[in-house]
This record gives C-alpha cells, sequence and structure tokens, in this order.
C-alpha cells in the first residue's frame, strides 16, 4: 500500500472516529445532575435537578434578538396559564456582557414574571455546542428529561411548545413517586 493511500485512509479512519464521537456526545441527553447550572438575579447558583417535580423550559435567549423578543410574549403567556400547574420557564441571556445591562428593561418591557438568569459556560458548551442560534428553548419533563427542543422561533410553532408543555404537565409523574 502507498504511503499516500495509508495516509488517507488513517485520516479517513480519524475523521470517522471524531464524527462518532461528536454525534454520541451531542445527542446523547445528559442527567439533569450532570447539566450545568446558572446565576440567578439574586446570584444564587441554580441548577435542572433543583426543578424536580416541575416541567421546565429553559430558553436561551439575547434583548437584542429579533426572535427571541417575538418569542418572550408567548413565554410570558405560558407562565401566566400553566405556572399554577407545575410549569417553570426560565430564561438564560447569552446575548453578551454588553446585553446583561439591558435585561432589567427587556423584562419590565414584556411584563416577564419568571426568572431571569445567566447560564454557567459549562451549560452553554452542554446545550448549545451543535447550534448556537437563538433563540432555542429545551423543555424537560418532571423528572429533567429533555422532552423537546425547539430552535428559532416563529409564531406558527408557538401551538407546538404549548402542546408538548401540556403534554408534560398531564403526564404528572415523579420518578420514584405515583401520580397524584
Amino acid at each position: 500500500m502507498s504511503r499516500t493511500l495509508k495516509l488517507s485512509l488513517a485520516l479517513t479512519i480519524a475523521a470517522a472516529t471524531l464524527l462518532a464521537a461528536l454525534l454520541f456526545t451531542t445527542c446523547t441527553p445528559r442527567p439533569p445532575s450532570a447539566l450545568g447550572g446558572w446565576v440567578q438575579g439574586n446570584n444564587q447558583h441554580a441548577k435542572l435537578a433543583d426543578y424536580k417535580g416541575k416541567v421546565v423550559v429553559l430558553d436561551f435567549y439575547a434583548t437584542w434578538c429579533e426572535p427571541c423578543r417575538a418569542e418572550t410574549p408567548h413565554l410570558v403567556n405560558l407562565q401566566k396559564q400553566y405556572g399554577d400547574k407545575g410549569l417553570q420557564v426560565i430564561g438564560l441571556n447569552v446575548g453578551g456582557d454588553d446585553d446583561r445591562a439591558q435585561v432589567a428593561a427587556f423584562a419590565k418591557e414584556f411584563g416577564i414574571e419568571y426568572p431571569l438568569a445567566y447560564p454557567d459556560d459549562d451549560l452553554v458548551d452542554q446545550l448549545l455546542s451543535d447550534n448556537q442560534n437563538i433563540p432555542q428553548s429545551f423543555v424537560y419533563d418532571r423528572n429533567g428529561k429533555l422532552i423537546k427542543r425547539f430552535i428559532g422561533f416563529e409564531s406558527s410553532g408557538a401551538a407546538q411548545i404549548e402542546r408538548v408543555i401540556q403534554q408534560a404537565l398531564a403526564a404528572n409523574t415523579i420518578a420514584g413517586q405515583p401520580a397524584n
């Protein structure tokens, strides 16, 4: 076998191995305890596992992002409509250091009553490593299992996220505990 053919074969195998590893790590859901967390406005650190028993929507946004701004009223309404049934929306700002100063005005403008926080770099790497487009919303069931990921926002998709949330709330089961 020629040296060029050996090198080409070795590079192909290495690329295939790297691709397989990348696909495995980005497609394998992590348990809630393995996910990174976020820092809330009161400088308290939180993570998904802290919300066991609730259906959680982690929404990655920026105040300057037009699709994020279009999505926000929908999230505000979902929190108001389903919050007492066990939904918790959490807004995670990934707009950069300059955007942080805009968050309070953004919350006031849209009447946001759900927590707004700043994700740890580890959480961003875990959830957005394969696609950094925003907004992105991750819907987790009451056990912290990822149900659905939504990338971008279109008004036609608003009903789909609501259906996913309704189904998760209706399931009303927490691992190790009987349904109510």
